[in-house]
């Protein structure tokens, strides 16, 4: 449809062409020329004329536009805009007339444009004019039209503000739009986007669409961990290099450039008139080549790094080309290579490869490995160098062809305990050849080639130093491998037979090679005789004896004797589900059934009686891993070991080679009453190690809560078997251990408060103090005594403790360190008792200790101490300390003990009396001489005595400002630098970490703990860094919770979660901590907790490729992940780890 449609019909008249293109328009009927001189007319006598108006009308897409529509605009008040829109309307009207000419029709099916009628009232005011100068023959065509009242705005002489006009035909488009045509809409801007006269309360404007101002693109600020930031931070700054020339004190004009003294002076020439070119460029336009290469000073800084490392290169080669013999230096350029490899591209090939740094890790230890081989073909009887390259050549060889090298070279060295104890190791964490058999197997093996070389039985391979002391430390890491594999009968097997072996061998056999006698020692293992621990044990001597004379005499068993064990019941709630039934019948089984299964014959039972028969243990079992122990030192240690294996705390720790191994409780970071009581808390030293037939949750506080009765039965026995052995001092300490094993039960009973459990745990706790100190080698042992009465003390008798202090004080002779560590206790007791240093309990301290420098009985507490007395008590401890620090401490520990008491004794004296400053000048004094002789890292005696008086001060500045307002600085100066000399000790740890967490400025913390793992190998540091900050973060999760419910995002987490990941990945890189049960069993808590499932089962496996012998991170796995129970116990079962409870037979005991 044309867009006029009166002139239809004439577009199909043929064109002459005489007509002007520009009048084209004048032939379109839709136009009368009359119209413009009926409304001129009219214009002239409606002066006062307000016209009426209205919105232009707009065609639908589909509507013919009609001749009478009226066209509406707004008033054009300043003739510039009237002269823009003629011209933008002529231009219109020459792009319409074009396209008729090129035969398009026009539609009026599409929208008109924005301002049409803009276009109509220009098109009108244009043919007025024009149709004056042409002719007036269509005048009388416009007198019809006459009665539509049309007036042209701009004509009208006298405009007022309220001149408008009416169009009363309705505009079809506005039915079928949602709105106006926004071409009809007066333009306008809106100041924010409320509206007057509307109740906001209740109503509302949506301005969707409205608004004009455009859309800007808001640019993500971009963080130092995008990709381009960190190409940025990977990129060498550029070196600032000092002037070497002092300032001048004369004003200068200008900065002088740097290096310009170098220039040469500007040479003009034909082609450099202006002298600015340089040679290589003025030989250029000259057509010449470059001249021969001139050397470049190495002015700038990678320049000089490159000669630097090139000269260390060349030094290390010259050195190993003329000492090739030197293992040190080999292994210092093997570590070199790391240096080399980090340095901005001294072996680069190319620019884009010193610009980028990218160093394959394959390049670095291919170097390395090429570096080791030209080291053993100098060296092929060097150890150190054949385990640094298997080391390597773990990234590089399969698992296979890996265990034939160690074979190899174990082959070669039988008699390196060091290769041994990390050949075990490397096998042991292999989780795709592991299994138990074959490890445990393999110790014996070990410990039986060791004790063939012992022997002299090979004789191509001598004894090598500490190899005894090897052995014993092989030995343990076999007992806590079977412990944490699940496997406890094993391990109980395996002390009690060394017990027999090692204390009970006959006389006739002692001359006999470890084999020989392993031999002898298999018919009394088989002979069903009570092994140490059980009831009527005798030993192995006294079972040949009997054998020689004929045989025991068997004796009818006590009725009372014959009591049932106390079986619990494994399933107490059926409707729990399965993994966690399974999980609290597997740990109760492993609860009580840690001791080897052995027939009664009083019950007439045989081997086939028993349901479980992974619960007997045979000699095979136990056979190979039997050694001879000839150290007396090695013999208490060993008894020591059994007891701490069992619970007791005897103050004996793994060794340092199998420690981190043997870690899979989170007992380090236990309190205890050490918030409470800093003085006198017990530390009962477990080192992250559960005893046997433990395997709790991850979580749970570790007391010593004992064990069943059959339990508790055999530990007595051990006790009545093996203190009879020994006597003096070592008998003292089993006795003190035995004592401090009932002591902390007794505590356990007062953190349960379980006041029945407490009262009868009190009562056998003193009935076997009164039976230890009633021995006549006991009488005298103070150190039983000061367990007697701290006993009476927690127990909440404390007249009756101080009884026993004063009885005990009374009959003391000599000043020995026993009296000085009594009398210490008695006035720590009496310190924190009060809350404040001024009441009684701090006169009975002092009281105390000043009577302990007098040479009569301490008697008991009458009336304060005199002024004059305190002096003299004074005097005498310093005069004391001057007659300890003549004495040579470093080769009599007697003298030494007794220093360590005395300085605490002094420190507490002086704290008391005159303050906590004077008692840290005692400490400082003590620390110096002490540190003198011996270095606190070495072997000496006076490491473990400057330890004991660290941790005294240490604990007197935590009770100082527990008690009084005073800052922590000197406290945190303290701990740090006690933990600078001692990172392993977990009691500094502890303290440190609490007293840190009440900082709200974590960056020194943090900065401490990278110093310390940076400077020590141990695994305590990472694993109290990773404690301290979830510390931090439980905070301020507790600061953000509500009610205990959802997290409140109030406080930024500052990325305390990546941090956390960040310690715990860089401590399991470490060298003790891949192979560490306690650090992946946190790793693997702590992301179950952020409930990442998918990411806590990679850690899971990744933690069996590293310790796939932990039965824990197992049982862990069933508890985070229950759907994958039967997997975990497949594998379970495949790796022959002990599984006490199938599926199966959980099947049965539900249907029960």
């Amino acid at each position: 449809m044309a867009l006029f449609p009166a002139f239809a019909g004439a577009r199909e008249a043929p064109d002459n062409g005489s007509s002007r293109k520009e009048l084209d328009w004048l032939s379109n009927p839709s136009f009368c020329v009359g119209t413009t001189t009926s409304l001129s007319q009219q214009t002239e006598g409606a002066t006062a004329l307000v016209s009426e108006g209205s919105s232009l009308t707009r065609s639908p897409p589909k509507s013919e536009p009609s001749d009478d529509s009226d066209t509406n605009e707004k008033l054009k008040q300043t003739s510039r805009k009237k002269k823009k829109e003629k011209k933008k309307k002529r231009k219109h009207q020459h792009h319409k007339k074009t396209k008729r000419k090129r035969g398009q029709s026009s539609s009026s099916g599409s929208e008109p444009d924005t301002d049409s009628d803009k276009d109509q009232s220009s098109r009108s005011r244009d043919s007025k004019k024009e149709s004056e100068k042409a002719n007036q023959e269509n005048a009388a065509a416009a007198a019809a039209d006459i009665g539509r009242c049309f007036v042209w705005l701009e004509d009208i002489q006298a405009l007022t503000g309220e001149t408008f006009r009416t169009d009363k035909k309705p505009d079809p488009a506005n039915w079928e739009y949602k709105s106006l045509y926004r071409g009809d809409i007066a333009r306008y801007k809106r100041k924010g986007d409320s509206c007057l006269g509307i109740n906001p309360k209740k109503q509302c404007i949506s301005w969707a669409g409205a608004s004009a101002e455009k859309k800007r693109s808001h640019k993500p600020l971009e963080r130092y961990f995008t990709k381009k930031n960190v190409g940025l931070m990977k990129v060498d700054g550029v070196a600032v290099s000092r002037q070497t020339e002092p300032p001048s004190s004369e004003p200068i004009a200008f900065i002088p450039v740097t290096g310009s003294d170098d220039v040469p002076p500007l040479v003009t020439t034909w082609l450099n008139p202006l002298g600015i070119y340089d040679q290589s460029t003025t030989q250029w336009l000259q057509g010449q080549g470059p001249s021969e290469p001139v050397s470049k000073p190495l002015d700038s800084q990678p320049d000089r790094e490159d000669a630097l490392l090139k000269a260390k290169v060349e030094e290390f080669n010259r050195r190993v080309r003329e000492t090739p013999r030197d293992i040190q230096l080999w292994m210092a350029f093997v570590a070199f290579q790391d240096e080399v490899m980090r340095s901005p591209g001294l072996y680069a090939i190319a620019e884009a490869e010193q610009e980028k740094r990218k160093r394959s890790l394959k390049l670095i230890l291919e170097k390395k490995l090429a570096i080791l081989e030209r080291a053993i073909e100098s060296n092929p009887s060097s150890v150190d160098l054949q385990l640094a390259r298997l080391q390597l050549c773990a990234e590089f060889w399969e698992p296979s062809t890996l265990l034939k090298e160690w074979q190899k070279l174990i082959f070669l060295h039988p008699n390196n305990t060091a290769l041994w104890q990390k050949y075990l190791l490397f096998c042991q964490s292999q989780f795709s050849t592991f299994s138990v058999s074959k490890i445990h197997s393999l110790y014996g093996k070990c410990l039986s080639t060791l004790s063939a070389v012992k022997d002299g039985s090979i004789l191509s391979h001598p004894e090598l130093p500490g190899t005894e002391e090897a052995m014993f430390a092989l030995f343990l890491q076999q007992c806590h491998f079977l412990r944490q594999a699940g496997h406890s009968e094993k391990a109980v097997s395996l002390f009690q037979a060394m017990v027999d072996f090692t204390f009970f061998k006959p006389d006739s056999v002692k001359d006999l090679p470890t084999k020989g006698q392993v031999e002898f020692f298999e018919p009394f293992w088989d002979s069903g005789e009570p092994r140490a621990g059980e009831k009527g044990a005798r030993g192995w001597r006294a079972w040949m004896q009997q054998q020689e004379r004929g045989g025991w005499v068997v004796i009818s068993p006590d009725d009372d004797d014959d009591d049932p064990e106390d079986d619990d019941q494994e399933i107490r709630d059926k409707t729990l589900p399965r993994w966690q039934i399974w999980l609290a019948a597997e740990r109760s089984r492993d609860q009580r059934h840690w001791r080897p299964w052995r027939p009664d014959k009083t019950k007439k039972q045989t081997e086939e009686d028993c349901e479980d028969p992974e619960r007997q243990v045979l000699f095979d079992d136990i056979g190979q891993s039997l050694i001879r122990l000839s150290s007396p030192e090695l013999q208490f240690q060993l008894i020591a070991a059994f007891l701490q294996f069992l619970g007791v705390p005897s103050g004996f720790g793994p060794p340092a080679s199998c420690l981190y191994l043997a870690m899979d409780e989170n007992s380090i970071f236990d309190h205890g009453l050490c918030d409470e009581k800093p003085l006198t808390s017990l530390n009962l030293s477990f080192s992250g190690v559960s005893c046997v037939g433990r395997t709790d949750q991850l979580g749970c506080r570790r007391w010593t809560r004992g064990h069943n009765r059959e339990g508790e039965e055999f530990v007595r026995n051990i006790f009545h078997l093996v203190m009879p052995l020994f006597s003096g001092k070592e008998r003292s300490q089993l006795c003190f251990s035995w004592l401090q094993y009932e002591m902390a039960k007794v505590i356990w009973c007062l953190h349960t408060k379980n006041k029945k459990r407490l009262k009868s745990q009190g009562k056998n706790c003193k009935k076997l103090a009164k039976n230890l100190l009633k021995e006549p080698e006991n009488r005298n042992n103070y150190c039983l005594w000061k367990q007697y009465a701290h006993l009476e003390w927690l127990l909440g008798n404390t007249e009756d403790a101080r009884k026993v202090f004063d009885t005990a004080l009374s009959m003391a002779g000599s000043k020995d360190h026993g009296l000085c560590e009594l009398s210490l206790l008695y006035a720590e007791l009496e310190v924190e008792l009060c809350a404040d240093l001024r009441g009684a309990a701090p006169a009975r301290a002092i009281h105390v200790l000043t009577r302990l420098t007098e040479s009569g009985p301490c008697g008991p507490y009458a009336e304060p101490v005199l002024a004059v007395h305190i002096l003299k008590a004074r005097k005498a401890y310093e005069h004391a300390l001057q007659d300890c620090w003549g004495e040579s401490c470093a080769s009599d520990p007697v003298a030494l003990r007794r220093l360590i008491t005395l300085a605490k004794c002094f420190m507490l004296f002086q704290y008391l009396t005159v303050g906590i400053e004077p008692a840290v000048r005692i400490y400082e004094q003590v620390s110096a001489k002490l540190k003198g002789p011996v270095s606190p890292d070495g072997p000496g005696l006076e490491g473990g005595a400057l330890e004991a008086v660290t941790l005294m001060h240490t604990s007197l500045l935590r009770f100082h400002t527990r008690v009084s307002v005073c800052p922590l600085a000197p406290l945190r100066e303290a701990l740090s630098q006690a933990l600078k000399l001692y990172p392993d000790n977990h009691v500094l740890w502890r303290s440190y970490v609490q007293v840190q967490s009440k900082s709200h400025d974590a960056s020194k913390t943090r900065r401490f703990f990278d110093a310390i793992t940076r400077s020590t190998k141990s695994l305590e540091p990472w694993l109290f860094a990773i404690e301290a900050e979830k510390m931090r973060k439980r905070l301020v999760e507790t600061v953000q919770r509500v009610d205990g419910r959802e997290v409140h995002a109030t406080i930024p987490e500052t990325g305390l979660t990546h941090r956390i990941k960040a310690l715990f990945e860089n401590a399991i890189r470490s060298d003790n901590g891949s192979q560490c049960p306690l650090l992946w069993r946190m790793y693997l808590n702590f992301l179950v907790s952020l409930g990442n499932k998918e990411r806590s089962k990679g850690v899971f496996y990744k933690a069996l490729q590293n310790c796939p012998w932990a039965k824990v991170l197992y049982m862990d796995a069933v508890e985070y992940f229950p759907d994958e129970t039967q997997e975990v116990l497949d594998l379970m079962t495949e790796k022959e780890l002990r599984v006490r409870l199938p599926l199966e037979e959980l099947e049965l005991l539900l249907e029960d």
